[in-house]
């Protein structure tokens, strides 16, 4: 008999319910440190479902050699449980386990192990660069206030940050500003020492060098999106990659009326933030890409025009990939000969 298993992980425990065939359900909850013992009752033919958290690619490495199928679920797509009035970890478990058993699960995408640290990589520096611009415009604003006003990119700088520290406006002010400035010089050392992991772990990944043949696509973008995408072939065709980065539009369909709206923004912001700074990098060297830009925008704005040539680029970024191109020339799209260069 097949059993159904819905599985509520936390940090330290987890709760399971066990679902039968004849639909009954049984339910317990184990303390993490349990798993070994969890994993020795499980059987072959089993199904378990568990929310995406912290932890479970660690439950998830543990279970799936022993089962038949491990579904990873994102509870912001599975709306059951989002939106449940009654949310505790039983009622969730249930619910995992009755709708793996109808196989209508919104499954998620598990990145191998390289992928995803180097995707951890990323979001951290991603986290520690937008600390240290709040703590820059800290910065401005007090200057400002005082009638000292700097350009963004002075304090980028040593230089510039040595000036802010040359200025006087009292003990009080001088106080903060030495702290901000500290602050910054560590948050931009600690930034450098990522990039430099990034640096190092990107040109493992396939792919890498097909995407930094493309001209806008620097060393951090390259890792950035391969540890956005992973392994391209999980995407049948580009508008799946575009739904997977968030930069389709929503539709709505009612009765014979269907309409339109803005993009879905699901997926990773931060993927989508680098797509869209390498499109526009991109657009200065490709005619083509600059000349489609330029359509768009003088159709529908400069809003929609950066979300359309976004989407353009994916669609090359996605063909690069699949048909493993490295192009000897980006702006004229001249393949480098494979056989020639082989």
């Amino acid at each position: 008999m097949s059993r159904y298993l819905g599985v509520d992980l936390h940090r330290n425990c987890f709760t399971v319910c066990t679902q039968l065939e004849n639909g009954r359900q049984y339910l317990a909850t184990l303390k993490l440190d349990a798993l070994p013992r969890f994993v020795s009752k499980l059987r072959p033919d089993d199904e378990v479902a568990v929310e995406v958290t912290g932890n479970t690619r660690l439950f998830r490495d543990a279970v799936a050699p022993h089962v038949a199928r491990v579904v990873v679920v994102n509870p912001s797509q599975f709306h059951v449980i989002r939106k449940s009035v009654k949310k505790t970890d039983e009622h969730d478990a249930r619910a995992l386990a009755l709708f793996l058993s109808k196989d209508m699960l919104p499954e998620v995408r598990m990145k191998d192990q390289e992928h995803a640290e180097l995707a951890s990589l990323s979001q951290t520096r991603d986290t520690l660069v937008k600390s240290r611009t709040a703590l820059k415009n800290k910065v401005n604003n007090l200057l400002s206030a005082r009638g000292v006003n700097l350009s963004k990119e002075s304090l980028a700088s040593e230089k510039g940050l040595q000036k802010v520290l040359g200025m006087y406006f009292g003990s009080t002010v001088d106080v903060e500003l030495r702290v901000l400035v500290d602050q910054i010089r560590s948050l931009s050392q600690s930034i450098d020492e990522l990039e430099k992991a990034i640096s190092e772990q990107g040109p493992k990944l396939p792919g890498y060098e097909n995407l930094k043949s493309i001209k806008g696509i620097g060393d951090v973008g390259a890792s950035v999106l391969l540890s956005v995408i992973g392994d391209v072939n999980d995407f049948d065709d580009e508008g799946k990659l575009a739904a997977y980065f968030g930069i389709v539009p929503r539709v709505s369909n009612s009765n014979e009326t269907q309409h339109s709206g803005r993009i879905t923004k699901r997926g990773s912001k931060l993927g989508r933030t680098v797509l869209i700074q390498c499109a526009l990098i991109a657009k200065r060297y490709s005619p083509y890409l600059h000349q489609y830009y330029e359509r768009i925008k003088g159709r529908r704005g400069t809003g929609k025009a950066i979300v359309a040539l976004a989407r353009k680029f994916l669609g090359i970024i996605y063909q690069t990939l699949k048909n493993d191109w490295v192009f000897e020339d980006f702006p004229n799209f001249i393949l480098v000969d494979q056989e020639t260069s082989a």
